[in-house]
């Protein structure tokens, strides 16, 4: 079943609003959303005893303990027998650095087809920062409320500009894979991400991590809180496991 409304922009159907179920916002107009999940624990074990011609219909202490052995000792196969597929929105940027992680499988909004969003990322006046030091090390200061004040004024005029440009052009009748070269990477994107666990986990242990980018540190944030969700004891065996993906 659809979990998202279709409506006609000038002939192109795009992504209107999306039903709140299993979806945590993200940054000012962003979230993930948990489309669909094949994934459980018992896939891990399953997994795993099948080296020995045997499978289990339920979880007891045995297997939670087997999972923590996998986890542990990184036999990663067994953890692979899953998915997750997530619905994401966030900046242009953002989906840049996600699209690094190439071990899953992406399908992103086009704007050759489809109108470009008017929203962009404008970040919170808290989020305003200063890169301190040198590249690879470097901390990141906030800055003072006027210098936050003015970035985000600025963002927000840049913005305007940029997307009343695009819209002149596409009236004009400039193509819109050409048009769409006016917007910034602050212009929201969306995508579908399918991901096993365990490339999940390698995500989760880099992208949400003290040395990560802070946006895209709020949504690897909001993919854990689903393998959580999902997969409570390989997420326990994760943790314990200083957040190492097996």
């Amino acid at each position: 079943m659809p979990t998202y409304s279709l409506v006609r922009l000038a002939g192109v159907a795009v992504t209107a609003e999306v039903i709140p179920d299993d979806t945590i916002p993200v940054l000012d107009h962003g979230f993930v959303r948990l489309d669909d999940a094949m994934a459980d624990d018992l896939s891990v074990v399953n997994g795993a005893r099948v080296s020995f011609a045997r499978r289990k219909e339920e979880m007891d202490e045995s297997d939670e303990g087997l999972i923590r052995f996998l986890m542990r000792e990184r036999h990663g196969t067994p953890f692979e027998h899953n998915a997750f597929r997530f619905h994401v929105r966030c900046p242009i940027f953002v989906a840049r650095e996600w699209f690094r992680h190439r071990v899953g499988s992406f399908n992103e909004f086009s704007m050759r087809y489809a109108r470009a969003s008017h929203e962009f990322y404008v970040p919170a006046a808290e989020d305003v920062r200063t890169q301190v030091g040198k590249p690879g090390s470097y901390s990141f200061e906030p800055v003072s409320d006027e210098v936050a004040g003015v970035t985000r004024e600025r963002l927000q005029a840049v913005y305007e500009a940029a997307y009343l440009a695009y819209e002149e052009l596409v009236e004009l009748g400039v193509a819109r894979e050409i048009a769409r070269a006016a917007l910034p990477v602050g212009a929201y994107t969306e995508f579908y991400w399918t991901v096993n666990a365990r490339s999940l986990m390698n995500f989760i242990s880099l992208r949400n991590s003290e040395t990560a980018q802070r946006e895209i540190r709020r949504y690897a944030e909001a993919c854990e809180r689903f393998l959580e969700k999902e997969m409570p004891v390989t997420y326990a065996a994760f943790v314990a496991n200083e957040r190492t993906a097996p």
